[in-house]
């Protein structure tokens, strides 16, 4: 019996190609992007030729690097940017081994420099960045429903349903589930 491989998420595909454009066009080898973003050269490569689906940390050291938000990158690979984007259409992006999901409600558009997302972190989901995509990025993290503790420049808040937090993001940062259920918030990002 022929094994058959499927083929890969057309996302991730399209992520893929985006991550080795922007790659590329630096002249960067994949040790030197390894070595600017912690990353493995394997992982890299695999991650370009959509072998695995990018985890969010994975995202968000390449971010970094590239100095773009993961909202940029991802509508990037976007196939066309629609002024109105209706709620059928926001995009979905789900990192399935940390229990966290992300709606690009308002994705970024190149002439603004704010964009709205919805997170969603299942119970015990806990996500440590290790850096900003984009240092001094203005975040405003309003909970829904459910307890979301974030930590940033060594101070923890927790947030309950209906808080919100207002920072500007220099260092790391950790999302956590603090809470039995699922957490949902908005994020609304800002640009410096």
């Amino acid at each position: 019996m022929k094994h058959v491989e499927a083929a890969p998420d057309p996302v991730d595909a399209r992520l893929g190609a985006r991550l080795a454009e922007l790659r590329s066009e630096r002249c960067w080898s994949l040790g030197e992007l390894a070595e600017r973003s912690g990353v493995s050269r394997s992982t890299l490569s695999r991650a370009e030729r959509a072998e695995i689906s990018p985890t969010a940390s994975l995202l968000n050291r390449l971010c970094a690097v590239y100095g773009r938000t993961m909202s940029q990158l991802l509508s990037e690979v976007e196939q066309e940017p629609a002024l109105l984007v209706r709620a059928a259409e926001q995009h979905v992006w789900e990192d399935r081994s940390s229990g966290f999901v992300r709606r690009s409600v308002s994705p970024p558009h190149a002439g603004l420099r704010g964009e709205l997302v919805e997170g969603r972190l299942a119970a015990g989901a806990d996500i440590a960045y290790d850096r900003p995509p984009v240092p001094g990025l203005e975040q405003h993290i309003w909970v829904l429903a459910g307890s979301l503790e974030v930590t940033a420049q060594d101070v923890e808040h927790r947030l309950d349903a209906g808080d919100c937090l207002r920072l500007r993001v220099w260092g790391p940062t950790r999302f956590r589930c603090a809470g039995a259920e699922e957490v949902r918030y908005v994020l609304a990002v800002v640009l410096p």
